[in-house]
C-alpha cells in the first residue's frame, strides 16, 4: 500500500518569536531557517513582513532553502481591495513563494473583534486568497479560532474554509488558537470537516499547548485526515507554546501506525540531527535545555534505578521506547545513592574505565557515592564529578595541578557616572609541574559588565596553568545552579556547573560547602579536570 505524504510546517521564526522573552536577531533567524531546511521541513514561516524591523530585514536577506519559504500576514481589511491594502502589500512584497494569511473562522470574533458582518469577513478571505493566487504564489489560510468557532457555529466555520479553498488556497489550516481543544474534540471536528467536503490533502492543523495536549491534538487531526502539521522547535510559542516538532516529528517517523502510513520530507538520517537542532535553539536563546524533554532531553534516556540499569545492560528495549541514536541522543546511566553495581559498571564503561564484575573497587565507589550524597552532593546530575570520584578510587585520576590557595573579593562602589556597581577580583595560586603560579582576574567582561565572583575565579584559574592553559581556551561555563540542601545554621550549599567546549562536549560538575564561593570553586575545579582528561578524545560521550 502506497504511503501518503505528510507535510511539516515550521513557525518557530514567527509564532515561536511570540514567546515571552524571545526575540531573534536577523542572523539568528537565518541560522534557524538553515537548520530547519537541513532537517527536511517542508514549509518555513519566516515571519510577518512589515510587522517589525527584524522580520522585514530577514525577508530582505532570506537564505536559499529547499523548503518553501513562507511569509505570514492577515487577510485584507474590510472597505478596501486586496490590491490596495498596505498591510497585505507588505506581506506580498517579501516575494516568498508561499503566503499564509490568518483570518477569522469564529462568528463571534468577526462581529465583536472585527466589527464587520459575517459576509464581509468571507469576502475578505476570498479576495485575499485570490489576490495571492493571481500573483502566482501558493496560498495558505489559517482559520483562526476554528475549533471554538465550529463548536459555536459549524456552518460558518466551514464557510470560512470553503471561501479560502474556492479562491484557490493550497492549504486551509485549522487553528486551535486558544489551545483549549482536547484530542477527542479535534478528531471529531476534523473528521466532520473532511466529511463536509474539505479534502484532507488540503487540510492542516495548528495547535497550542495550553492544556499540554498540543501534540496529542495534532496526532488526532492527522488520524482524522489532516495532512499538514504546523508547530515549532522545542514547543516555542505564545502563552504555553505550540505543538513541539522535536517530539512530533520523531513520533510520526518512528511510531506505528504513522511510520508505515506516511512519507515526510524528513529522512531517518536527518532525524539523527534532531537533538543537535533542539540544543542549538536553546543555545541561541541562552536557555538551559529541558532535561526531561521527550526524545531530545539529556534525561530522555537516563536510567537511574539499579533494576532498570541491570535490564538495560541486557536489552535496552526493556526500558527505552526507541534507540536514542535515532534522534541523535545518548543513553545515560546516572549515579546516585539508588545505584547498584549494574549502573556503576555501565557508567564506568561509558567513561572508558573497565572494571571487572566483583572488583572490590566497585563497593568502595558505591559507598563513597552514598556517603557524599548524604553530605549534600548529587551525582545524579553531575556525571563528570562522578567520573572523577571513580577515577580517584581507582587511582586513575591524574594530578594536573595543585591549588595552594585562592581568594575572592567583592567590591561595591560608585563609577564615574555616580552609579553603584559591583566588581569581583579573584587571586589563585596553583602549583604546576613543580612551579608555583599566581593569577589574578577581574569579573568584568569585554563590555564592562560584571560577570560575578565565580566568573572571576574561572578566569583566574585557567589564566596560567602552564602547559594546560591552551587546552582550556575553548571551555566556557553555560549554566550555574545553586541549591540550599539544609536549613538553619547548618545550611549547606550545592552548586552545579554546566560547561561545554568547541568539540560539542557538555558536562556537569558539583561542589558542596557551607560557603557558596567554595562550593562553586570545587565544581569549577572538577569541570577543568574533566576537560583536561577528555580533551582530544574523539567520540567521547558527554557527561551530562
Amino acid at each position: 500500500m502506497a504511503k501518503e505524504r505528510l507535510y511539516f510546517y515550521d513557525t518557530t521564526l514567527r509564532d515561536g518569536q511570540q514567546t515571552q522573552g524571545v526575540q531573534f536577531s536577523t542572523a539568528e533567524k537565518k541560522q534557524i531557517a538553515q537548520a530547519l531546511d537541513g532537517l527536511g521541513i517542508d514549509y518555513i514561516e519566516g515571519g510577518w513582513p512589515g510587522a517589525n524591523p527584524t522580520d522585514s530585514a530577514f525577508f530582505n536577506e532570506v537564505p536559499a532553502t529547499r523548503a518553501t519559504m513562507t511569509a505570514f500576514g492577515m487577510t485584507k481589511r474590510a472597505g478596501r481591495s486586496a490590491e490596495n491594502d498596505d498591510v497585505l502589500a507588505a506581506v506580498m512584497n517579501a516575494g516568498t513563494p508561499a503566503v499564509c494569511l490568518v483570518g477569522k473562522a469564529h462568528d463571534y470574533h468577526v462581529t465583536h473583534a472585527l466589527g464587520i458582518t459575517l459576509e464581509e469577513n468571507l469576502e475578505n478571505i476570498r479576495a485575499s486568497v485570490a489576490h495571492i493566487v493571481a500573483l502566482g504564489r501558493e496560498a495558505l489560510f489559517d482559520a483562526e479560532h476554528f475549533f471554538d468557532g465550529y463548536k459555536d457555529n459549524p456552518s460558518y466555520a466551514l464557510n470560512a474554509c470553503r471561501a479560502a479553498l474556492e479562491a484557490g488556497a493550497r492549504w486551509v489550516v485549522l487553528c486551535d488558537t486558544n489551545g483549549g481543544a482536547l484530542p477527542s474534540e479535534v478528531k471529531r471536528i476534523v473528521s466532520a470537516v473532511v466529511n463536509a467536503g474539505v479534502p484532507g490533502e488540503k487540510l492542516g492543523i495548528h495547535t497550542h499547548n495550553d492544556t499540554e495536549n498540543a501534540i496529542a491534538c495534532s496526532l488526532a487531526a492527522v488520524e482524522a485526515g489532516a495532512r499538514q502539521i504546523q508547530g515549532t522547535l522545542n514547543g516555542l510559542g505564545e502563552r504555553c507554546g505550540n505543538a513541539n516538532l522535536t517530539a512530533l516529528i520523531p513520533t510520526l517517523l518512528l511510531k506505528e501506525p504513522y511510520a508505515s502510513q506516511f512519507d515526510t520530507g524528513v529522512s531517518l538520517e536527518a532525524l539523527t540531527g534532531m537533538t543537535r537542532i533542539s540544543r542549538m535553539l536553546d543555545d541561541i536563546l541562552n536557555r538551559v535545555p529541558v532535561r526531561q524533554a521527550a526524545y531530545v532531553g539529556a534525561s530522555a534516556f537516563a536510567h537511574k534505578a539499579g533494576l532498570h540499569a541491570s535490564a538495560i545492560l541486557k536489552d535496552p528495549s526493556t526500558y527505552e521506547h526507541i534507540e536514542p541514536g535515532k534522534v541523535g541522543n545518548a543513553r545515560v546511566i546516572p549515579m546516585s545513592n539508588q545505584a547498584g553495581q549494574s549502573n556503576l559498571r555501565k557508567r564506568l564503561t561509558d567513561a572508558g574505565l573497565n572494571v571487572e564484575k566483583g572488583d572490590p573497587a566497585l563497593v568502595r565507589i558505591l559507598e563513597r557515592i552514598k556517603a557524599r550524597e548524604a553530605e549534600g552532593y548529587s551525582y545524579d546530575t553531575a556525571q563528570a564529578s562522578f567520573e572523577l570520584l571513580a577515577r580517584n578510587e581507582l587511582s586513575q585520576l591524574p594530578e594536573f595541578f595543585e591549588v595552594k590557595r585562592y581568594k575572592v573579593t567583592v567590591e561595591r562602589r560608585k563609577n564615574k557616572y555616580n552609579r553603584m556597581v559591583s566588581l569581583s577580583e579573584a587571586v589563585v595560586v596553583v602549583k604546576v609541574d613543580g612551579e608555583k603560579r599566581l593569577s589574578v582576574s577581574e569579573s568584568l567582561d569585554d563590555t564592562g559588565s560584571d560577570r560575578g565572583p565565580v566568573n572571576a575565579l574561572a578566569r583566574a584559574l585557567s589564566k596560567d596553568l602552564g602547559r594546560y592553559s591552551a587546552q582550556l581556551e575553548d571551555m566556557r561555563l553555560v549554566d550555574f545552579k545553586v541549591r540550599i540542601t539544609q536549613g538553619g545554621t547548618e545550611a549547606v550549599t550545592r552548586v552545579i556547573i554546566d560547561s561545554e567546549d568547541s568539540q560539542g562536549h557538555r558536562w556537569s560538575t558539583v561542589g558542596v560547602s557551607p560557603n557558596i564561593i567554595d562550593a562553586s570553586f570545587e565544581a569549577l575545579l572538577d569541570a577543568i579536570r574533566w576537560k583536561l582528561i577528555h580533551d582530544g578524545r574523539a567520540g567521547q560521550a558527554d557527561a551530562v
